[in-house]
């Protein structure tokens, strides 16, 4: 309501001695177009009942992810359909449109098309973008998924050249981004992810490109460059709109922890309102003996899904 008050406030200097009537009608007009914009009733977000509702609140969860086929363990860092599935069903409604800027082999796409909501997808790796495409065609659904190759810092010239004038705009965002250069160091658990994906013949990190926000070796740089993805894709959202973005705290190999979760809540505030986080949970992954007898090392079993949302007025 400031911005109405301000508007009353520029009728009354504006109009109030010379044109008193003038003055009284365009003070009444803003205060009943504010109310009908107040009376105005909010989409309904999901179709949950009361009780699911309640139940999907609840601020942490467990999701142990399923066995990856052979082709999308090529990825080095997918995160489940599960995951995704269980943000749909508090986000979106069926035909909706999702957007995942950091695609990878298409996770988000493949839970879209099986709950019959739309979705597009960005990501750096043709070759991601290839396994993603095979894994699509052999999900049931009669949604619209599109898995586009390209860099998501450039995500509004990518929609032009794909959709032309037809380009969605979208209902929420759902997404787990590099988390920093991570995979490209070998710590503790990583070391023997690492060894083991290498005596596999499998990619350590997503790729070597110049573009990929993975190989960014500066940590305020690559928290500065996440933050400049998200905010070229605000414009790109309906009002209201909330995103999922899905991070975790990372050691380093000095030992300090770089908290990249808290990081990047802080700078996409700067476009976003930052409504909550919850906690998803892994409770299948091996336990590590970290640090013994020395010094303190935690077995890292979960993740930051930070919940914003579009800012309005």
């Amino acid at each position: 309501m400031g911005s109405i008050r301000s508007y009353e406030s520029s009728i009354s200097v504006a109009t109030h001695d010379s044109e008193p009537h003038l003055a009284r009608y365009l003070y009444e007009t803003v205060r009943t177009l504010a109310g009908l914009l107040v009376a105005l009733p909010r989409r309904r977000l999901n179709d949950l009942t009361g009780k699911e509702w309640v139940r999907a609140t609840k601020s942490w969860f467990v999701i142990n992810p399923k066995p990856r086929t052979r082709v999308q363990v090529r990825h080095p860092a997918k995160y489940p359909e599960e995951l995704v599935m269980h943000f749909l069903r508090f986000f979106t409604r069926e035909d909706d449109w999702v957007l995942d800027p950091f695609a990878g082999v298409g996770s988000t796409l493949v839970a879209c098309k099986e709950m019959q909501r739309n979705c597009v997808g960005i990501e750096l790796n043709p070759e991601f973008v290839n396994i993603g495409e095979q894994h699509l065609t052999g999900v049931e659904g009669n949604s619209d998924a599109h898995l586009i190759t390209g860099d998501a810092m450039a995500i509004s010239a990518l929609m032009k050249d794909y959709f032309g004038s037809n380009v969605p705009q979208f209902d929420f965002v759902m997404t787990s981004p590099p988390y920093w250069n991570m995979l490209r160091k070998s710590r503790g658990g990583n070391d023997s992810v690492h060894k083991q994906r290498r005596s596999n013949g499998l990619a350590l990190y997503y790729s070597d490109m110049r573009e990929d926000i993975g190989n960014i070796e500066e940590y305020e740089s690559y928290i500065e460059s996440m933050g400049r993805v998200f905010d070229g894709i605000r414009r790109h959202l309906n009002d209201r709109a909330y995103l999922v973005i899905v991070a975790q705290n990372m050691r380093d190999t000095d030992g300090e922890m770089k908290p990249i979760a808290w990081d990047l809540a802080r700078r996409l505030s700067m476009t976003y309102t930052l409504r909550q986080e919850m906690i998803w949970c892994q409770d299948n992954k091996q336990l590590g003996c970290w640090g013994y007898p020395t010094t303190y090392v935690s077995n890292v079993h979960h993740h930051y899904c930070l919940v914003f949302q579009k800012k309005y007025p």
